[in-house]
């Protein structure tokens, strides 16, 4: 007798052990632990880049300033500026010397990003704005010139490109690449220059936080 419920105990307590550990069990499998690191990644940098190329076939010098949004490291957002320098030696009689045309324009930046986990990455930026462009007297010495506002017509931009970008750390990357600029007919006196289309090649740097995704850790059903 004793034996029988030495041996219905143990059966008991057997079931009990196997119908817990069935329980955490299922437990494990309703709550599912992950790092979800890499599905929110989020980016804000400054750039800076210098560019040399042409306007109606004359050497052209550019700066540049950006300030993005990077969204996944997939697609840039922001606002890009230019400015440009390019030495066209028109000869304006009335004031008996050589001028150069100068200007700057602004606008919305646009850039999709592909193999943006590489090191090397492939871009499309792409600029949509406006600004301002005129002559200025290549003498830089004479303190009698002054811009007025018949020297300085108005310009409305578009320039697409392609460049490549180089992720050197978290903090920093490098981008060097080629853009062709489009824009309306300007209408200055004197100026051989109808248009300031053209192409323009360059290096540039920026620096920001391009992974500002949190290591998170969550528990789903």
């Amino acid at each position: 007798m004793v034996h029988q419920k030495s041996f219905f105990l143990f059966i008991i307590l057997l079931f009990a052990g196997l119908t817990y550990a069935q329980e955490d069990d299922q437990e494990d499998e309703e709550y599912l632990e992950f790092n979800d690191r890499k599905n929110v990644v989020h980016g804000v940098y400054l750039g800076i880049n210098a560019q040399f190329g042409e306007i109606d076939g004359e050497p052209t010098y550019q700066g540049g300033l950006k300030v993005a949004y990077v969204a996944n490291q997939q697609f840039e957002v922001g606002f890009s500026g230019t400015f440009f320098y390019s030495v066209q030696d028109v000869f304006n009689s009335d004031l008996a010397r050589d001028q150069d045309l100068i200007g700057a324009y602004g606008g919305l930046h646009l850039e999709p990003i592909f193999f943006s986990k590489s090191v090397v990455n492939l871009s499309f930026p792409l600029l949509i704005g406006a600004g301002a462009v005129g002559y200025v007297d290549d003498n830089f010495d004479d303190d009698d010139y002054e811009l007025t506002e018949d020297d300085v017509d108005a310009i409305f931009v578009l320039e697409p490109g392609v460049s490549m970008l180089f992720n050197v750390s978290r903090y920093l990357q490098l981008e060097a690449g080629v853009k062709y600029r489009f824009s309306n007919k300007i209408d200055l006196d004197f100026s051989p220059v109808s248009r300031i289309n053209g192409f323009s090649a360059g290096i540039g740097v920026k620096i920001g936080v391009f992974n500002m995704g949190r290591n998170r850790y969550k528990k789903n059903i």
